[in-house]
């Protein structure tokens, strides 16, 4: 089983004259040999109690919650560096060089990846837990993962992703550059999903074992389009909420 820890620390970010405040929420996986009761107190347990998943192939970088995931701990901890950076400079400094360079690629990671993933992973879950959640999250997990748990890895993304995106203006790149590093995502996680079920003869996700082939290439199809979508609502959200400052621009080439 994966525990999460939370940590938020504030930093204030100068761009320009204008002071920022952001407010970093910093995601983190340990992996041990542990169960939450229904307390949520932390009990040590034999494996056999563990999430089945965690023991096949590939272990937990077989699913999207978890790379999503560590992909925001990566990305939350860019954002400590580039403040830190940014800190230790002079305001004229901060726009060039290795704190420009930061800077920029925060605001890719953040656009191309971060957001429409994250959006990705709260969007689907929810939408297929409500439909029938034995087909994404069998009720037996409800034993091992208690619901705080699950919902800091499948609800409170949306939010955080939303609160980033309010509280710090992230350039986007230009279309082509952000949906094409989106699709090469997609791509490479279709494939490893596609090489885990080839390797250990298992699913991922317990709705593909009951789809046919045609059902499965729509879904695994459908899925991968839908990124594109979740990036133009990112840049839609992020052009709504900072158009007034004149900071930022569309890009459409």
């Amino acid at each position: 089983m994966c525990l999460l820890c939370l940590g938020n620390i504030t930093f204030i970010n100068v761009d320009g004259q204008k002071a920022h405040h952001q407010n970093c929420h910093w995601r983190g996986f340990v992996s041990g040999d542990v169960r939450a009761d229904k307390h949520g107190c932390l009990h040590e347990t034999r494996t056999k109690d563990r999430h089945p998943g965690v023991r096949s192939y590939g272990g937990r970088w077989k699913y999207l919650t978890f790379i999503n995931l560590v992909s925001h701990a990566v990305f939350f901890g860019l954002c400590v560096l580039v403040d830190a950076v940014h800190s230790a400079v002079s305001v004229k400094q901060s726009r060039g060089g290795t704190p420009l360079i930061l800077a920029k690629a925060r605001d890719f990671y953040f656009t191309a990846l971060a957001f429409p993933v994250g959006t990705f992973v709260f969007v689907s879950f929810w939408t297929l837990y409500s439909y029938d959640r034995e087909l994404v999250y069998p009720k037996m997990l409800d034993e091992i993962i208690p619901v705080w748990l699950n919902h800091a890895m499948h609800t409170f993304i949306m939010p955080l992703l939303l609160l980033q995106m309010f509280l710090q203006n992230h350039r986007y790149p230009s279309r082509t550059k952000g949906i094409f590093s989106l699709a090469l995502f997609a791509a490479l996680y279709l494939s490893w999903v596609l090489w885990v079920h080839h390797a250990s003869g298992i699913w991922v996700y317990p709705i593909m074992a009951h789809l046919s082939p045609v059902g499965l290439c729509i879904f695994l199809g459908g899925a991968s389009l839908s990124m594109a979508p979740l990036y133009l609502l990112g840049e839609k959200l992020s052009l709504m909420m900072w158009s007034s400052t004149g900071n930022q621009k569309r890009k459409k080439k």
